[in-house]
């Protein structure tokens, strides 16, 4: 089966990272931003959050949504 793994913000949190890095779905755009993750618990997986962007640049709707890792020490 191949099956893209879903992380948890739960299990992103354990590993020591804190922030998202969103960015835009539009491939075209490039835009992306860095955001805390700390307004969703710890059940939420990264791909539910991704339809909940909106692009502050474009508009376009949908987002790739990955751990900060930088911040992992």
């Amino acid at each position: 089966m191949n099956r893209k793994e879903e992380i948890t913000l739960g299990q992103m949190r354990a590993s020591g990272v804190y922030s998202l890095i969103v960015y835009c779905s539009d491939r075209r755009c490039l835009h992306w931003t860095r955001v805390s993750a700390d307004r969703w618990p710890d059940y939420v997986a990264l791909p539910d959050l991704e339809s909940q962007f909106v692009c502050q640049l474009c508009g376009n709707r949908g987002a790739d949504v990955r751990p900060d890792f930088r911040e992992a020490g």
